[in-house]
């Protein structure tokens, strides 16, 4: 028994030891198993890795050209953007938000047609006279005084059996006749006869023709030939006055206006408060200026052919004017004069354009104040009265305040140009408070330089009419017709008998 007890437990430990070998060489081959699957994914790791970083350099290159493509775009966007609101902006000008004249606006969606734009309101008041408002009519006693001064021809119709009774009514006309005059000049006691200059051609043409061409270019913006037309019609075409007459009839008017043209610097060089602007003409293709000085009863045209400085040194008054100067924002007119006025007409403009470009409120408000400010010394003008210093002190920081709120309003501003225009504009009101409010400092200040703007109308017209001036001395002949003839109007003066005046020469020489 003892025997084959220990005989079994060598067996099982020797199956034990060969089980035991078997697992040692199965762990073995499982380890060079693993090592080499371990081996063979780290080689695969090493080229994926390789690859990968590879492939993430390559990203990053790419991801570094896309954000550069996308801070190009964003800023290409952001311009994009800012050009859409300038051209938006200026899309939506006409002469309600900018200095474009009434002739460019554009019928709109409200209906309204081209020149039908303005800035005022409708005041619910019937068309025609108000109430109040002294009418002219030609009446009956009127003509008999006019009859009884010489001022017109009397003479008498009768219609019917003049022995009953009758009424009389009164047509008022013209009879046009040219007339030849015939002037004998006869030798004086030396035996020489003195003809003047002006008499030097056998035929020559009288002043009421001459006067009547030179209202029609001025006054009438006609040209030479249509005004040909019409003194030939009415002359019964017996006349036969050419174009090259009518220039010379405009040219010799313009050399006789010395005199006046003198006059009328001198009055304008010692006024107190003197008004100024200038328009754009065409000289020969090229452009040119006309600027304007005016006053409530002369006024004064200098042809410029530039805007400069320098140019107006050498072509107008301005360089000698010691009193105040009422223009637009025209920087270079603080160059000239002792004070400076700014129009608040074109500075609502540029309010409402600000509002309906940027939103924001601040600017209404300041062109509320200010028409409320104008008002307000209108009635004090009309009452023989003016501000205190507290009223004018209160109006100030009324203005101060909504454009300190102007400058919290244009940080939240969207677009960009609007922003940028709001900016440029805040900074204009706060540098040239003093004298867009110089008008509740002094009476004599008005609020707008609209007085100029209407002087200037008839150059635009003119340009419109002929198209531009051809030489700088037809440039220089207009601005002094021009100067003669509305100094003229704005004293009441009779146009014809004061350029009748200017061009009649005496026929009896000393």
């Amino acid at each position: 028994m003892g025997g084959h007890y220990e005989k079994d437990i060598m067996r099982q430990l020797q199956e034990v030891l060969e089980r035991l070998d078997k697992t040692e060489q199965k762990v073995d081959d499982t380890k060079k198993a693993w090592k080499k699957e371990v081996k063979e994914l780290k080689a695969n790791f090493a080229v994926e890795r390789k690859q990968l970083k590879t492939e993430i350099k390559g990203l990053k290159t790419e991801l570094k050209v896309v954000k550069a493509e996308n801070t190009k775009l964003k800023s290409t966007v952001k311009n994009l953007e800012n050009e859409n609101s300038r051209l938006r902006s200026q899309q939506n000008n006409d002469s309600t938000n900018s200095s474009l004249p009434p002739s460019t606006d554009q019928k709109g969606a409200n209906g309204k047609k081209a020149n039908e734009y303005n800035s005022r309101k409708k005041s619910g008041k019937n068309c025609g006279g108000q109430t109040g408002h002294k009418g002219q009519t030609l009446n009956i006693e009127k003509i008999k005084e006019n009859i009884a001064s010489g001022k017109l021809k009397h003479t008498i119709i009768d219609i019917g059996n003049p022995a009953n009774v009758y009424e009389t009514r009164y047509i008022v006309d013209y009879e046009v006749m040219p007339v030849a005059k015939e002037v004998g000049f006869h030798a004086d006691d030396n035996g020489e006869i003195h003809i003047p200059k002006e008499c030097r051609m056998t035929v020559t043409y009288g002043e009421v023709i001459k006067a009547m061409a030179i209202q029609l270019y001025s006054e009438g913006v006609v040209s030479n030939e249509r005004i040909q037309a019409f003194l030939n019609a009415i002359g019964n075409d017996a006349l036969s006055i050419s174009s090259g007459s009518i220039y010379n009839f405009v040219k010799g008017f313009a050399g006789k206006c010395d005199k006046e043209i003198q006059v009328i610097k001198e009055e304008l060089i010692n006024s107190e408060v003197l008004h100024t602007d200038a328009t754009v003409v065409t000289v020969n293709g090229k452009q040119a200026y006309v600027r304007n000085q005016n006053t409530e009863q002369a006024v004064l045209y200098s042809a410029m052919d530039k805007k400069s400085i320098e140019s107006i040194k050498e072509n107008s008054l301005l360089c000698g004017y010691e009193g105040i100067l009422i223009h637009d924002h025209e920087t270079s007119m603080y160059n000239f004069g002792k004070g400076h006025g700014e129009c608040n007409v074109h500075l609502l403009r540029y309010l409402k354009k600000n509002t309906e470009d940027s939103g924001n409120t601040w600017s209404e408000e300041l062109s509320c104040l200010l028409v409320e400010i104008n008002r307000a010394k209108k009635k004090m003008l009309s009452e023989h009265k003016w501000f205190d210093m507290s009223e004018i002190d209160a109006y100030e920081k009324k203005y101060d305040k909504i454009v300190k709120r102007g400058y919290k309003e244009n940080k939240k501003t969207s677009s960009q140009y609007a922003r940028e225009e709001e900016l440029t504009l805040l900074n204009r009101l706060v540098k040239y408070k003093e004298n867009h409010l110089l008008f509740i400092h002094d009476s004599r200040v008005p609020f707008d330089n609209n007085m100029s703007e209407r002087d200037l109308r008839k150059c635009k017209n003119r340009q419109k009419m002929a198209g531009g001036f051809r030489t700088r001395e037809g440039h220089k002949m207009y601005c002094r017709i021009l100067s003669v003839i509305e100094t003229c109007k704005r004293r009441g003066e009779n146009i014809f008998k004061k350029i009748k005046s200017i061009i009649t020469f005496k026929l009896v020489t000393a």
